[in-house]
């Protein structure tokens, strides 16, 4: 961790990062996914960090969620500069628009690598020691570029978080923390329950937060009250803009309604959430919306403090 740098105040993180390059002329219809404009276009990747700086973030979270050894290997590349990469552009965003300001690298669901949706159903077939294995070399590689957090995302199932906290046993240099994708209110995309995640982290020293992303943002609240009201760890939370993804067509089925973010973040930051953000299809204005609902105290006109 840097000096001067606190990860554990209240945080806003950043918004979707694919999407976002998506909606800028990226194609991304490739398995490597964002990670691809690591080769093609990495400025892209540097200039939507720092807009999500301006909109208000306090984190960036790295181009390297699907970015694995065995992706590049097939472009005939070798992973580890490209890994280094996704961690500096985000400190140069950073070092630019808010040098106060956090990056997190990203560490996607096992299931991302399989580029067909699988982070969004888990049963991998794989135990948490094959899990473990696989994240291993990537973990080892972003470590070595100096994050000042790790984050594991859209991690779909018990045996990969329990996979996470055996590897950070190995590697508790810096603090982590562990999301999920959630099909409900109540449970994992697996099946598991939310409240089951909470139990497996909470004896992790290196785990600083458990989180919720890529979930519909209705779906928070109640997962929210499934943990425990005094809690041993914190809570982010960075869900999608509700829509689904279709890994058929690999495009999100849209939504008729747009989120209310700024009410949203109210809302959990007074259920004890301590940081919150977007996930795909948020937007630095998504961020805006969020920072606005900080900046005015988080609770909404009228509420009693």
């Amino acid at each position: 961790m840097s000096a001067g740098k606190d990860w554990r105040a209240p945080l806003i993180l950043d918004g979707g990062l694919a999407s976002e390059l998506q909606s800028r002329g990226a194609d991304l219809s490739d398995p490597l996914w964002s990670a691809k404009l690591l080769i093609e276009n990495p400025a892209l990747i540097r200039q939507v960090h720092e807009d999500y700086f301006e909109a208000g973030a306090d984190l960036a979270t790295s181009a390297s969620y699907q970015a694995t050894f065995e992706g590049f290997a097939r472009r005939g590349l070798d992973a580890r500069p490209l890994l280094g990469l996704a961690v500096q552009l985000a400190k140069d965003a950073r070092d630019r628009v808010k040098p106060s300001g956090l990056v997190a690298a990203s560490l996607g669901s096992f299931g991302a690598s399989l580029a067909d949706g699988a982070e969004f159903r888990g049963h991998f077939g794989l135990s948490p020691t094959q899990l473990a294995d696989w994240h291993r070399p990537r973990l080892e590689t972003l470590l070595y570029a100096e994050p000042d957090l790790l984050a594991f995302e859209t991690i779909p199932c018990l045996e990969e978080a329990e996979a996470i906290v055996r590897l950070l046993e190995e590697f508790p240099s810096l603090p982590a923390w562990v999301s999920f994708s959630c099909r409900n209110g109540r449970e994992l995309c697996q099946g598991q329950r939310f409240s089951e995640a909470y139990d497996l982290l909470r004896s992790s020293q290196s785990v600083w937060a458990i989180g919720i992303n890529c979930t519909a943002p209705e779906h928070v609240s109640n997962l929210l009250a499934t943990l425990p009201t005094e809690r041993d760890k914190a809570v982010v939370v960075y869900p999608n803009q509700g829509e689904a993804w279709d890994p058929q067509t690999r495009s999100w089925i849209e939504r008729s309604d747009e989120p209310d973010w700024s009410e949203l973040a109210r809302t959990w930051q007074a259920a004890g959430v301590r940081g919150i953000g977007g996930c795909c299809r948020t937007t630095p204005e998504t961020i805006r919306q969020i920072a606005r609902a900080k900046a005015q105290g988080w609770r909404s006109l009228g509420t009693p403090e």
